[in-house]
């Protein structure tokens, strides 16, 4: 699904794009709205402090704000949404080890949906630092899997040591 967006730090260009990602912002529920505009503030600070990063494109995907490295591709979308109840997910690229990641690093913090998202609760504060540091991962996934690839020798160099 082709989702429409806009830039972000940079002039809006695309006025109607830009009113279709707010229109989702302005229905999301009371309850859940603060936390999940909270959210977009975090994933554009954690970007900007990320060597790499580049600019970041919102746009919706699924209906539901997304947040893109269009330029420099460094990363995985990251998608954010209200789910059932008084939950909100962060979502990830279910076939990356994202979610695996950060299941080991912070086992006890949220609770995860499978491989695709971390599970946040609209009464509990954020933890804005282990949040940071999932969604740097997540900006710089693809980056850091092209800079492994680099750092490892190819089998035919090995073969001649």
């Amino acid at each position: 699904m082709t989702g429409t967006s806009k830039s972000l730090g940079k002039p809006k260009s695309a006025t109607t794009s830009a009113t279709t990602v707010d229109a989702v912002f302005r229905a999301y529920p009371t309850p859940a709205k603060p936390k999940l505009l909270a959210l977009p503030r975090l994933i554009l600070a954690t970007a900007k402090a990320t060597p790499g990063v580049g600019r970041i494109e919102e746009a919706l995907k699924w209906g539901q704000p997304s947040y893109l490295t269009p330029e420099t591709k460094s990363g995985s979308t990251v998608r954010i949404d209200h789910v059932a109840g008084k939950q909100l997910a962060i979502y990830f690229h279910c076939q990356t080890d994202l979610v695996a990641t950060f299941r080991e690093l912070y086992p006890d913090k949220w609770s995860y949906g499978g491989n695709r998202c971390i599970l946040l609760n609209v009464e509990d504060e954020l933890d804005e630092a282990a949040l940071r540091h999932c969604i740097g991962l997540a900006l710089t996934y693809h980056l850091n899997k092209r800079n492994a690839r680099a750092a490892t020798p190819s089998r035919s160099k090995r073969a001649r040591t």
